[in-house]
This record gives structure tokens, C-alpha cells and sequence, in this order.
């Protein structure tokens, strides 16, 4: 599906290394979720993503028909996973953030400007880790980082991996986005928690949020996809909103991708 009439229909989904529920690791399944989706942008997390181009992430575009990019953030012998964008709009840039916290496992988020129905849209994937002082530095590096003023739309989407309902992570976000639309995702099998999520600045550009709940979704992967529809507003509006009670902003290491 493609933009329409100042729609866009975006998706954020934890792939889980193309490892489903049922124990099978099945790449052409995880294609076959992605294509009913029919959205033009999804955001992926535990995606195999060589720096050569080989990984799973490749070969889903190939399955599929998108374009891709991707970041790798942590690697296990010959393999590498992290967070991916697969999109049939046209590309502008990337980048890389680094969301990596001494002690923990390495954590980045991918940044990527898209060309949609004439705007700048700016889509932020990202994964963040487990610990809850881990969440609570990284949310305000990306705050920090997204201050940068110059995408029509700003879209922060991925495993937040938040589950404590009034965590400071989430008032944080909201604060600067706006209130999400929380929907439960994972297990898949029988979702409970709203691990993954979808905001976007200028608040209320998201008019639709919700968990995709086909049955080859719940045992394609251990968490659901995600689907939002947004409204693109008519003009850029700038992403300053004050976050008067996050901790001081740290400065992050973000580099071309």
C-alpha cells in the first residue's frame, strides 16, 4: 500500500530472528506476514542484517520488493542483528544513533528521512534494551537527538521494551510526542504486554493504532506486528516540545550508517 491522500500506514515488528513460536526458524513465513501487512514502511527488530548484505534483512526486500536499510547492533559469531526499515518510498539519508550503555548489551537505533506524498518524513527504528535505568538513558538520547528540526514528520517506532505503564521512558516519550495508542503485543500467542510502539510528532498525526492478529502472525515470530495510520499534516511543524523532567540530555554518538 502506498501513501494516499495524506495517509500513511507504517509497521514496527520483533522478528525474533525469524524464529517462531512453534520453534522453526522460517524466513519465507516472516515474507509472507510482511506482504499482508500491506504497509509501505516497517520498522524490524532482531533482524539478521549483515554488513555485506547477506542477512535475512536483504532477503526479505528480495522477497518482498522493498528497498532496505539497516544497522546491525550486536553479533554472535559469523552473524550480526539489529534494527531494519523496509520501504517502497524513496530514501533520502541514514543514520545511526548509538544507544549503547556501559555494561549491557549494545543498543542503536536507525534513523532513516523518507519522501512521502512531497514531505520529509523521518522514521526512527529502534529496540531498547532491558534494564530500567538502561531505557531511562536511552530515551533521553533520543529525545535529545531527535530535537534536530528538519523532517515534516518525526516517527519514533520499535521494542520499547517498556513494561511498567507509568515508567519515566513513557512519560517521556509522551510528553514529547504525545499519548501513543498502546496495543498489546507480545506473546503473540496471547498478547498482554505493549512492548512495541508507534509515535509520531506532530501530535495527533497517528489516527489508528493496531496489533496484526493473523494466525501466521502469532507463530511467525514471538511478538505481533504492529500497524498505525497516520494523517501528514499539510506543513512542517517543529519537534521542540519541552521534556521539562527527563534527566539531564546526554550527548550521543551518531554517525553515518
Amino acid at each position: 500500500m502506498t501513501v494516499s491522500d495524506s495517509l500513511l500506514r507504517i509497521a514496527t515488528w520483533n522478528i525474533h530472528d525469524a524464529v517462531g513460536t512453534d520453534g522453526r526458524r522460517d524466513l519465507n513465513r516472516i515474507a509472507d506476514v510482511i506482504r499482508a501487512l500491506q504497509v509501505p514502511v516497517l520498522g524490524l527488530q532482531e533482524a539478521s542484517c549483515s554488513p555485506d548484505g547477506t542477512g535475512d534483512v536483504a532477503a526479505l526486500a528480495a522477497l518482498t520488493g522493498f528497498r532496505w536499510r539497516a544497522i546491525p547492533t550486536r553479533s554472535h559469531r559469523d552473524s550480526h542483528c539489529g534494527n531494519a526499515l523496509l520501504t517502497s518510498l524513496p530514501i533520502l539519508r541514514q543514520r545511526r544513533v548509538d544507544l549503547s550503555v556501559r555494561g549491557r548489551e549494545p543498543r542503536a537505533a536507525l534513523e532513516v528521512d523518507l519522501r512521502a506524498d512531497g514531505r520529509r518524513v523521518r522514521v526512527v527504528v529502534t529496540h531498547l534494551g532491558l534494564g530500567v535505568g538502561e531505557r531511562r538513558q536511552q530515551v533521553t538520547r533520543l529525545l535529545a537527538d531527535l530535537r534536530r528540526d528538519d523532517a515534516d514528520v518525526t516517527i519514533l517506532l520499535g521494542d520499547i521494551n517498556e513494561w511498567f505503564l507509568w515508567g519515566r521512558p513513557l512519560r517521556w516519550i509522551n510528553r514529547a510526542f504525545g499519548r501513543d495508542q498502546a496495543r498489546a503485543t507480545f506473546p503473540s500467542r496471547w498478547p498482554a504486554l505493549a512492548l512495541d510502539r508507534v509515535w509520531a510528532h506532530p501530535p495527533r498525526t497517528v489516527t489508528d493504532v493496531q496489533a496484526f492478529r493473523a494466525s501466521v502472525a502469532r507463530t511467525a515470530s514471538d511478538h505481533l506486528p504492529l500497524v498505525a495510520t497516520l494523517r501528514l499534516p499539510e506543513r512542517r511543524q517543529s519537534f521542540l516540545r519541552d521534556v521539562a523532567d527527563t534527566q539531564p540530555i546526554q550527548s550521543c554518538n551518531a554517525s553515518l550508517g
